[in-house]
């Protein structure tokens, strides 16, 4: 096991203790109108955030945590509703009589915020676990998605569950064991376009080498951890942003927008918009 698992598990063995310290009431911050959690009691909302292990919190509109952290720095402030780049979707797409399929639903906290846009909202994630928080939170604040368990690299899926007008991929793509079969995949799912928000490989990064279809690739073997902000295998394979936008634009999304490239801490990330259908450029963007 290298360094980077044995940190990862060092901190999902404090979690519990993080959460427990954390405070039920007084957040100002990224306040949200919950529906059926507002009216609860303190107790009940306490014993709410004891039966699932919440990895994430929101904040009702009294100031009270709903969730958990899950460690020191890690989900461990109020989420934000909507996120800022559900409104750049809803923005570009205008998602007001559209389908998304979000692909990695978590713990909902992007579900809900797309429930607030979109007119259906179908959400996927490979851990089951994530699938019930998913519908729990959801039906909390007043919204009933479809939310299923779906491991897009194993075996065939039937296209009609996932169908779309637009896909909401964020923070997925870099815990995959395949990613290229995943995005040459992408275009029989989606109609107009699609968000994708991840982590690349550097060039000189890239030093492993695969087939698929007859196209070579390089990318960067990245270890996984062993908890639930891992991917589902022992490694991902993280691509080159040259290399991630060729795939989609092979699958049929012929324009594709760099919105933003920013550094974090385990490495460079790209958030882009990928077009089926020739449209205005986008504006305002970050390089």
């Amino acid at each position: 096991m290298d360094l980077q698992a044995i940190i990862k598990r060092i901190r999902c063995a404090l979690l519990k203790k993080t959460g427990a310290s954390l405070p039920l009431t007084g957040y100002t911050e990224h306040r949200n109108t919950t529906k059926f959690i507002d009216g609860l009691s303190d107790g009940d909302l306490v014993r709410l955030n004891h039966l699932l292990h919440w990895q994430c919190f929101t904040v009702d509109r009294h100031g009270r945590r709903f969730g958990n952290a899950a460690w020191e720095g890690k989900r461990s402030e109020p989420q934000i509703i909507p996120d800022k780049r559900i409104v750049l979707m809803h923005d570009t797409f205008n998602l007001t009589d559209k389908h998304v399929l979000e692909v990695g639903c978590f713990e909902g906290i992007h579900t809900i915020g797309l429930s607030q846009y979109a007119k259906n909202v179908t959400a996927v994630d490979s851990r089951i676990e994530n699938v019930v928080k998913t519908i729990v939170r959801c039906a909390f604040f007043g919204y009933h998605p479809t939310v299923f368990q779906c491991n897009l690299e194993e075996g065939p899926v039937n296209v009609r569950f996932l169908s779309c007008d637009i896909i909401h991929h964020v923070g997925v793509l870099y815990h995959l064991r395949n990613p290229v079969q995943h995005l040459l995949g992408l275009g029989k799912y989606v109609r107009l376009g699609v968000m994708l928000d991840t982590h690349y490989a550097l060039p000189n990064e890239a030093i492993e080498n695969d087939e698929i279809n007859g196209i070579r690739y390089q990318y960067k073997k990245y270890n996984e951890g062993s908890d639930v902000f891992s991917g589902m295998y022992d490694y991902a394979r993280w691509l080159t942003l040259d290399d991630i936008v060729a795939f989609l634009k092979t699958t049929g999304f012929k324009q594709v927008e760099i919105l933003e490239k920013r550094s974090e801490r385990n490495g460079p990330r790209v958030l882009l918009i990928a077009k089926k259908e020739e449209g205005v450029p986008l504006e305002g963007h970050i390089k």
